[in-house]
């Protein structure tokens, strides 16, 4: 009778032993190493540093230690008899190289990962989706925290949809990840200048885009504000908008599922007029960037032969790869709340990036819905409702005509210049289609993905086919696979490509110092600017060195504000499309010759490089 009672009293002592080690080593991993092993996956900090650092809040070795002394108690008190000189056998220098290891590995591997606090407990998380790996995985700890089973885990994770959700929704809003830079200030010649620029930073540190505005137009205007230093107060009233709106944009997708998106517009300034600006859509979209591109049409305005105002906005919201309803949708919520603020003496807005003629068509239907008129339609492409014969084309057009009186005035002309173009928009394909015309070779477009060179050139049929490409919704590289003479070079940009004339129709700051640099070795001796403000100020720096004369978009690209003027004022339909280029020439030509005169008149030389 007590034989087998003692048999199985001796199993049981030893599978209560092995019990034992067993909650030990998986307490070795939660507590001691789990803390760190657990911090699962994170987005990144890209600091080599990291391996060195002791995690956020992770429990000191000695606080750790106790606990671990009071859990060994708890199992000595529930397993009576079993020798405890084994449980004091602890692999203390093995469970810190354990930890060392992992962490030099995780730093040398993965430099996405960056540690935070979750509830009180250091993790370490993934920077695509935000999340650490323990939500994203089947077996929270692994193998006990070996190196094998954590590199299995990270597998797994990167694999997971709502990792690869993540991603896709990152490469679909360039939304990358990146460190805060400071904002690259430059030395005036004076101190009255100096210090509009001084006010700005102090009430507006963290608005980068609009910063870099207000140092690039108080440059330009250095001499002016010196000679009357009255101009510094108006300088001061003239960068605070007259009034600022941001409102909430839910609207609800083709699943039933509600989105919430901001939307944006600043009415800059109308001391000469009503408010004219662009719509963009586009998920970088935020106030800074909104109060540049209204600046920047402010001045633009003023420059043009009619007396108007400067406004412009937009929305966070990405239309690409949306259906027609769920645009539509959007569309008419973004117009509910800003309709109050738009008409034909306050304010009217035109396309930008991301607003075409689907969105311009559901915007302006929505208005006359609400508004009970269709007074002072936006300016903008339109179908099957009033507009000029070539609205579209007059931004694209007008920049090929302000680089013609240019050339013209040099004794030189575009027929047989190579000519670098970015963006594959409406402006970019309109200025390739004039380039063509005078008789130019323009070799490149590009995309948010990369860029595409012709060493032939490009002609109207290839013009026709890329449009086609564009509409499909298709890679730029696909057109490569039909011309054989033809490259896609991915995640590059085109400024290094031999060229005479650039023109920048992308985005903001899409040409910093390196390509500055590039576009300088590759020959290029003009710039004309056809997206607001291409150039951060060290890519203007270069430019200037090296005498490449650069045209401001404030003044290149006027085109658009004739265009949509001709249309409100003098509704003709029944213009032709040489009449209305007619007509944008002579604009074009009017506001150059008042840069000119401008220039004169302030002590500028036509070999500067600032003369514009």
């Amino acid at each position: 009778m007590l034989l087998p009672t003692g048999g199985g009293g001796m199993n049981s002592t030893m599978d209560d032993m092995n019990l034992i080690h067993q909650a030990q080593r998986h307490h070795l991993v939660v507590r001691e190493i789990g803390e760190e092993i657990d911090l699962e996956i994170g987005p990144g900090d890209d600091d080599p540093s990291f391996s060195n650092n002791t995690l956020i809040n992770v429990p000191p070795q000695e606080s750790a230690g106790e606990e671990h002394d009071e859990t060994k108690q708890m199992m000595i008190h529930q397993a009576s008899g079993v020798n405890q000189d084994l449980l004091k056998t602890q692999p203390v220098k093995k469970k810190k190289k354990v930890v060392k290891r992992w962490r030099e590995e995780w730093a040398d591997t993965y430099k996405w990962a960056y540690v935070d606090v979750k509830d009180g407990t250091a993790r370490i998380f993934c920077s695509v989706c935000r999340e650490y790996g323990r939500k994203h995985r089947r077996n929270p700890y692994g193998n006990e925290g070996s190196r094998n089973m954590q590199m299995s885990a990270l597998e797994e994770h990167n694999n997971s949809l709502l990792h690869k959700e993540a991603l896709r929704l990152q490469m679909a809003s360039k939304d990358k990840i990146v460190v805060d830079k400071p904002i690259y200030v430059k030395a005036l010649m004076s101190k009255t200048a100096g210090s509009i620029i001084e006010a700005a930073l102090k009430r507006d540190p963290h608005e980068l885009e609009f910063i870099q505005s207000v140092q690039e137009a108080v440059h330009a205007l250095e001499r002016v504000i010196s000679k009357n230093s009255s101009y510094v107060s108006t300088m001061e009233r003239l960068l605070e908008p007259e009034r600022t709106i941001i409102f909430r944009v839910p609207w609800v997708d083709d699943r039933g599922e509600t989105h919430v998106n901001r939307g944006f517009r600043v009415h800059f300034n109308q001391t000469l007029g009503p408010c004219r600006g662009g719509l963009r859509f586009h998920p970088s979209m935020n106030l800074s960037i909104a109060k540049f591109l209204s600046f920047g049409q402010t001045l633009k305005n003023a420059l043009s032969p009619y007396r108007l105002g400067g406004s412009s906005g937009g929305s966070d919201f990405d239309p690409k790869g949306k259906s027609d309803s769920e645009v539509m949708r959007f569309c008419q919520s973004f117009m509910n709340e800003l309709y109050r603020y738009l008409g034909p003496e306050k304010d009217l807005p035109s396309e930008e990036m991301g607003v075409g003629t689907r969105e311009m068509g559901f915007l302006h239907g929505q208005y006359r819905r609400l508004a009970g008129h269709s007074q002072g339609s936006f300016t903008g492409p339109r179908v099957n409702w009033s507009g000029s014969s070539l609205r579209t084309e007059a931004t694209g057009y007008g920049l090929v005509f302000f680089a013609q009186l240019m050339l013209a005035d040099m004794n030189k002309e575009l027929k047989g210049l190579r000519c670098a173009v970015s963006g594959s928009g409406k402006i970019a394909m309109h200025v390739l289609e004039k380039l063509i015309a005078y008789g130019a070779v323009p070799i490149t477009v590009s995309d948010s993905k990369g860029y595409l060179v012709d060493e032939d050139g490009f002609d109207f049929l290839k013009i026709s086919f890329l449009r086609e490409i564009k509409t499909q919704q298709r890679s730029l590289r696909d057109y490569s696979k039909t011309y054989a003479r033809s490259k896609y070079y991915d995640e590059a940009k085109p400024w290094s490509e031999r060229c005479d004339v650039a023109f920048p129709c992308a985005s903001q700051n899409e040409i910093n110092q390196s390509d500055a640099i590039n576009l300088v070795n590759s020959g290029c001796h003009i710039l004309v600017e056809g997206s607001i403000m291409p150039c951060t100020a060290e890519a203007v720096d270069v430019l200037r060195k090296a005498n490449v004369l650069v045209a401001p978009s404030m003044a290149a690209g006027v085109g658009g504000v004739v265009a949509g003027e001709l249309e409100l004022k003098e509704c003709n339909l029944n213009w032709s499309p040489e009449d209305f280029e007619s007509k944008l020439q002579e604009a074009m030509k009017q506001t150059y010759q008042r840069a000119l005169k401008a220039a004169t008149d302030f002590g500028y030389q036509k070999e500067s490089p600032e003369w514009l």
